[in-house]
């Protein structure tokens, strides 16, 4: 019942986020973005998922999911709370060195540190056992050094370091491993070139190259044997958080639409009430309810610890919540007709930002695949 029913507690925060939310007009700058985050992480809410024991608030990806689901629906869906807090906060928290745990937590909690996550790349896409940045040991020193390339990873010019996927070699059987490395910003070798991109975010994609990068031997995260577990650590709750942006987006195109719907007059009677403008609208707040109730059973199947679970309806949720998201925008903008695409009414920008939560950190075909081979035990086709 705690996956159908919000209990006082989160119904409580939902409200206050919202709340604050609303305080909050639409950032257009990074310079706005970025008292927002502040604003937000001053009040708790940007590290509410992060151990307390180090500045966080003590609960779990299901606070953090609702905090960016209310940001998003009051029009400021803050990209890098998918990536700081959920991806990077989580692994450090759950197998960063307690060194690790001091340098960064408390920092990603209240907002005055940033961490991006690089896993991507030109020909690997986010196939893990097909990335090529790889990390070699200097037998020396026992540095870490690393090589290669990653591409759309967000928001890397206002992070102070990226959580880079790369691989290591297994000294026993020659086979290469994914592993984690903690890169600070202004590392000797990792450079950044921006990617012109038509989204209109505030927030940048970037592509990366590590030019024989060398870390110390305490920028590895977590356990060289166990680097694909400790990834899928970080990609569960980056699919439940991008479901969390999706709903959000659709939920303020929806409600513009809606408002538009109810004063937008012709002859004599406002548009609303003709049930082919007002049933598009009711599908598309179903859609969005249907998302939303698979998120909140994702988050909680990750919070418990069960990671197999989580991990399916993890990709569920993101994909309904794409799929919603998309869908909400379109009919919204369809309701405004011309005023649609305006930049008055703010709601064509959205057509390109919801197709995000369709293809980004994983398209929906490839979750179709997930599904296929991991619920219905069909075959792979590759």
């Amino acid at each position: 019942m705690t996956t159908l029913i919000e209990s006082n507690e989160h119904k409580s925060l939902r409200e206050a986020v919202a709340a604050f939310a609303k305080m909050h007009p639409h950032t257009t700058n990074a310079e706005d973005n970025t008292r927002l985050w502040q604003a937000a992480a001053k009040l708790g809410y940007i590290g509410v998922n992060l151990p307390e024991a180090y500045g966080g608030g003590g609960a779990g990806i299901t606070e953090l999911s609702l905090v960016l689901e209310e940001l998003g629906a009051a029009g400021n869906p803050l990209l890098m709370m998918i990536v700081s807090p959920a991806i990077c906060g989580t692994v450090i928290a759950r197998f960063g060195t307690e060194e690790q745990k001091r340098e960064w937590l408390p920092y990603l909690a209240d907002g005055t540190r940033l961490m991006a996550f690089g896993i991507t790349e030109p020909d690997a896409g986010s196939n893990s056992h097909r990335i090529t940045t790889t990390a070699r040991r200097d037998p020396v020193t026992g540095d870490w050094i690393l090589t290669g390339r990653k591409v759309f990873v967000s928001g890397v010019d206002i992070a102070d370091a990226t959580l880079i996927v790369g691989r290591t070699e297994d000294a026993r059987t020659g086979k290469l491993k994914p592993c984690l490395f903690i890169v600070p910003r202004d590392a000797p070798g990792f450079d950044r070139r921006a990617i012109d991109m038509e989204l209109n975010a505030v927030e940048r994609q970037f592509e990366l190259t590590l030019d024989d990068v060398r870390l110390p031997a305490d920028a590895l995260v977590g356990d060289e044997d166990a680097g694909l577990l400790q990834l899928f650590a970080g990609l569960n709750p980056e699919r439940v958080m991008t479901a969390a942006f999706g709903i959000g987006m659709g939920r303020y195109a929806l409600s513009r639409a809606l408002e538009y719907a109810r004063e937008r007059t012709v002859w004599k009677t406002p548009i609303g009430a003709h049930q082919a403008v007002a049933h598009p609208l009711a599908q598309a707040h179903i859609d969005l309810e249907l998302a939303r109730l698979m998120m909140q059973k994702a988050a909680h199947l990750y919070d418990a610890g069960d990671d197999v679970g989580a991990g399916e309806a993890a990709n569920m949720a993101k994909y309904a919540a794409g799929e919603a998201c998309v869908k909400a925008v379109d009919q919204a903008v369809h309701t405004l007709g011309g005023n649609g695409l305006t930049r008055e009414y703010g709601l064509a920008r959205l057509i390109t930002a919801s197709r995000v939560a369709r293809i980004a950190p994983v398209s929906r075909e490839m979750i179709l695949n997930y599904v296929s081979h991991q619920t219905l035990g069909l075959p792979k086709s590759y």
